[in-house]
């Protein structure tokens, strides 16, 4: 009987092959979480978000855990720095960062006419029209202004669900960044010729949705909405608005009208282009949609991929108010337009 040889054994596939034909490697395992605030922020998040750098990690880690006990079937990742985003917008209050994180993908399952094949290149007509943008500038909070101009949509053109996704888009854009988790955004809404027609779009049942998403369903903090340029028809809107928002939200809404000095007491002049009395120069929207169009394979990845059905999961949970069925609507849409007519 021959003995066996010390030498290490090579398989007949490995030995076959010269080092030029080895199979790559595999690729390295994701880096862990690297917080990018500054050290103003990281006490900003101590103080308004009780946030503690030390404690950080083990809050992602509880809040993993509960995801795994209580919503097994649930198809979310569960990175750190994306459940990050629950803790900060729930301000580490673990049970209602794992409501808001059932809330967002109910809210994305709920609603197939916005969700459905959600990525940059699919909207390029809304973007094109300048419906929004984020201005280049922040606050003096540290908050990214969203730029909303209902006057240059043409509803023959499309539905006001595409204005709708492009907003989404962009709040996923800006969320991704740690800076806009703890600052949070502002929104200016700028409603200079909008019309009886144009206004009647935005029904009980659409306010619903998208005020069901941003107060319940999305991890994101409105500081405040700062509106312009508002004609009489505007009364009408927030009537159909007003009794969806919590008290919170709705005392965050500023009504400035054509006075801009009012704006500027919030808003100072240095960060707005001069169509709002800046001095920023001319409102471009070409360096965000260059943003958001840049980022087409990271929304793809996100939205337009098969998603399993969880309702076991899912109906467990009470949705987000604002996603009520059209019936609930029927009374409501019906009481509003006349409101939207008598502002005329």
């Amino acid at each position: 009987m021959s003995e066996e040889s010390d030498s290490p054994r090579t398989s007949p596939s490995a030995a076959s092959l010269s080092e030029n034909e080895l199979p790559p490697p595999p690729p390295p395992e994701p880096p862990g979480y690297v917080c990018s605030l500054t050290e103003e922020l990281v006490t900003k998040a101590r103080e308004e978000l009780q946030e503690k750098p030390e404690w950080r990690l083990r809050d992602v880690q509880a809040l993993r855990d509960m995801v795994r006990k209580e919503c097994p079937n649930l198809s979310t990742s569960l990175d750190d720095a994306f459940l990050l985003r629950f803790l900060r917008a729930r301000k580490f209050d673990y049970d209602r960062a794992l409501q808001l994180l059932v809330n967002y993908h109910s809210c994305r399952r709920s609603w197939p006419e916005v969700f459905n094949n959600l990525k940059p290149s699919a909207v390029k007509d809304v973007l094109a029209s300048g419906f929004l943008t984020v201005l280049p500038h922040t606050d003096p909070r540290g908050c990214h202004i969203l730029c909303i101009r209902p006057d240059r949509w043409i509803p023959s053109n499309y539905p006001i669900t595409e204005n709708i996704r492009a907003i989404y888009l962009t709040l996923e854009k800006l969320i991704q960044s740690e800076e806009t988790q703890v600052n949070g955004i502002v929104i200016l809404a700028d409603y200079k010729g909008v019309s009886l027609s144009k206004a009647s779009h935005f029904g009980p049942f659409i306010a619903k949705k998208v005020i069901g998403i941003l107060q319940d369903g999305f991890p994101i903090r409105i500081k405040a909405v700062h509106v312009v340029n508002e004609p009489r028809i505007f009364k009408g809107i927030f009537a159909i608005i007003k009794p969806f928002l919590k008290e919170k939200i709705a005392n965050r809404f500023f009504l400035h009208g054509s006075d801009l000095n009012s704006l500027h007491t919030n808003l100072p002049r240095s960060i707005l282009p001069k169509e709002y009395g800046g001095t920023a120069g001319e409102l471009d929207t070409t360096a965000w949609n260059a943003v958001l169009l840049a980022s087409e394979e990271d929304f793809v990845r996100e939205f337009c991929q098969p998603v399993p059905v969880c309702d076991s999961i899912l109906g467990q949970a009470l949705p987000p108010e604002g996603l009520s069925s059209d019936a609930q609507c029927d009374d409501s849409l019906r009481a509003v337009k006349s409101q939207l007519y008598s502002c005329y």
